[in-house]
């Protein structure tokens, strides 16, 4: 049941003439500086230890970093489990609920919840978490295409409910991206509402957006309460344009400012990493987009994720934080470097105190997985109120069964707004801004017909003039004409043999007007070697660079899962061997196998090859330089499953997944 057809009857869902938020500092007698929710989660804390009700026993699924917990904890619940099923959070909840700690006295248990079955003689009054979002979210379906309940992290609300069954607490709180309404063309939600009425509970359910609720950080997630009894009503913000008198947001600078950072190695490097400082904060890599304006545009329009290269405005809470991305996921700091652990900690509103365990990247996933606290802390008062009939020592506002907020509506204007700040940053464009992007668009005059040019590849796919070490010797010829870019290679200057492959790329049919000056591009093999394959992609995409500016074939072509700008044919000299990986690389060319999760048998079926011979086949596209995605590269996969997002090798040093592996013996 959606709460705004529900007839509820709970007080105080008119507005008031004064500021919710700041009746609720006075009351508490604080003061809103920077780490105010601290001080906030404190003192509701210490007010509720004064109380005389009953305990309220509450079980934590799905616990992450702890940051729901922590909320539940300020308000006067007491945690008595934490399940958790990776044991690097584990860690991190076990240091914080040592005695004098944050969480002192709740029990972390690292286990999978499919093998978690509550003893008959545990009482729970409440229940609070959700499950992995990966399957819901967009940055899940974009890096994987994962269907929703189709995955089987999809299905872990069943164990929710299965739970819920068991225990039979007077509630729940169930949260996860909103992405999760749509899923499956809504079958997968109306699944999950399904299961949770027929457990015996009403559910109530809102989309919200952290930055309302006093978080620095623009965070929409989906919220389901579920009663027993009674009804419920979802807090009114307590920040931005939707709450009682306007309160401002909690920006991001005020979040920070007063923090004295230690960390090292904050710096932004690599391909793309002097990008940044051209860029607007609020804005991100679109910058440097012919959308935008830029005279040297790098990246082709929603080619890249929203937070590559995204710098946070200070005057306004950051984008989402995520938990898992590459080295140019933002936020990054309008500082021009990297956001510290501490830094991020503010940014989602965890306690300062709170100890988040692990390395960096660990630390990311923790944050990035978590509630916001503070979020958490309105969210759990407003169901102390309602549902366990606690008095608060201050009024809470509820919003209407009507009321609708606006936040879409204002990230369609910051949209405008910040398009606004591009092209006045694009403006004040110094020379020697433009100089340092040695990106200058040049006539293919420029570059005339070269003849046994040696290049080297090595084996993280950088391409240089000079050997390396453990690197190849490409001899290349160019002739760049405008009707025709001709690149051949091999592994002698000698061109006395008959060519053994080639491969031509013109623009597809819907996109007549690529950026090239030519009207298509011809590469040429004189060798078998694997290397030479790589090699001619390296070449065509170092000449783009150099002429068009573009950063990158995927800049050429458009992300994967757009229709393609650029349509690729692969001609052979002799018939191809039954079993071979040439087979395949021509089958990927063709768009065969690609741009989907498959499993080893669908691409055996697709590719014309033995299924026992797959991975070993997935493994040699990987050291040709593309890129192949399973669930070990990219958790959001379903294990068994593998994506090969691009026609075309995309790997180069700085690619996140040279770093990961393909580990056949974990699928």
């Amino acid at each position: 049941m959606r709460q705004l057809s529900l007839p509820l009857n709970i007080l105080n869902t008119q507005p008031k003439k004064t500021s919710q938020f700041q009746e609720i500092l006075k009351t508490l007698n604080m003061t809103n500086s920077p780490g105010w929710p601290d001080k906030f989660g404190e003192l509701i804390h210490n007010w509720c230890a004064k109380k005389s009700y009953s305990p309220i026993k509450t079980l934590s699924l799905f616990t992450g970093g702890g940051g729901l917990d922590i909320a539940f904890h300020d308000c006067g619940f007491q945690i008595i489990k934490m399940l958790e099923l990776e044991p690097k959070y584990i860690k991190t909840l076990e240091t914080n609920s040592q005695p004098g700690k944050y969480l002192e006295n709740s029990q972390p248990i690292c286990i999978n919840i499919r093998d978690y079955f509550p003893s008959p003689e545990l009482e729970i009054d409440f229940i609070i978490g959700g499950p992995p979002c990966q399957t819901f979210s967009a940055a899940g379906r974009r890096a994987s295409g994962v269907p929703g309940t189709n995955d089987t992290r999809g299905k872990l609300f069943l164990e929710y409910v299965r739970i819920l069954k068991k225990l039979q607490p007077k509630g729940f709180l169930f949260e996860n991206v909103y992405g999760i309404i749509g899923a499956e063309n809504g079958k997968a939600w109306q699944t999950i509402q399904t299961a949770f009425q027929e457990a015996g509970y009403t559910i109530y359910y809102r989309i919200l957006d952290a930055a309302d609720y006093g978080v620095p950080q623009h965070r929409e997630r989906l919220f389901i309460v579920g009663l027993k009894t009674g009804n419920y009503l979802f807090p009114a913000p307590t920040h931005g344009p939707d709450s009682i008198d306007e309160e401002p947001f909690y920006t991001a600078l005020a979040a920070v400012k007063d923090i004295n950072i230690s960390e090292k190695n904050l710096e932004i490097k690599g391909k793309y990493g002097h990008l940044l400082t051209d860029i607007p904060p609020g804005l991100n890599y679109s910058f440097y987009t012919d959308k935008m304006g830029h005279p040297q545009p790098i990246f082709s329009w929603r080619s890249k994720f929203s937070d590559f290269l995204y710098k946070a405005d200070p005057e306004m809470p950051v984008r989402t934080i995520k938990a898992q991305g590459g080295q140019y996921t933002g936020p990054f700091s309008w500082e021009n470097r990297r956001f510290s652990i501490a830094e991020l900690k503010r940014l989602q509103t965890f306690p300062d105190a709170y100890e988040i365990v692990g390395n960096r990247s660990v630390c990311i996933e923790q944050i990035g997985n978590s509630v916001p606290p503070q979020l958490g802390r309105i969210l759990a008062l407003s169901i102390l109120e309602q549902v366990m009939g606690v008095k608060l020592p201050f009024s809470m506002q509820y919003l209407s069964p009507t009321q609708k907020l606006g936040f879409r509506q204002r990230k369609r204007q910051l949209t405008k707004r910040y398009a606004e700040k591009a092209e006045e940053a694009i403006a004040k464009l110094s020379t020697k801004s433009l100089e340092k992007l040695q990106t200058v668009s040049l006539s293919i005059n420029s570059y005339p017909n070269q003849r046994n040019i040696e290049k080297f590849l090595s084996t993280d796919f950088g391409w240089h003039d000079l050997p390396k070490s453990n690197s190849v010797k490409i001899y290349l010829n160019y002739d760049l004409q405008s009707n025709c870019w001709l690149i051949d290679a091999g592994k002698s200057q000698l061109r006395d043999k008959k060519n053994q492959y080639s491969i031509d790329i013109i623009p597809s049919a819907n996109f007549p007007d690529w950026v090239l000056n030519t009207e298509r591009v011809k590469l040429i093999a004189y060798d078998w070697d694997l290397e030479v394959f790589t090699g001619l992609w390296k070449a065509f995409e170092e000449k783009l660079r150099q002429i068009t500016g573009k950063a990158d074939l995927v800049q050429l072509s458009g992300y994967y899962q757009y229709q393609p700008k650029i349509k690729i044919t692969m001609n052979f000299s002799r018939e191809l061997d039954t079993n071979s990986i040439w087979r395949v690389v021509e089958s990927i060319i063709k768009g065969v196998g690609v741009k989907t999760q498959l499993s080893t048998q669908q691409l055996a079926f697709l590719w014309g090859v033995n299924t026992e011979d797959i991975f070993q086949y997935l493994q040699c596209l990987r050291k040709i330089g593309y890129e192949v995605r399973n669930h070990n590269t990219n958790p959001q996969i379903i294990p068994g499953e593998y994506l090969i997002p691009y026609t075309f090798p995309t790997l180069n040093p700085q690619s996140v997944q040279l770093r990961k592996n393909l580990a056949e013996g974990n699928e």
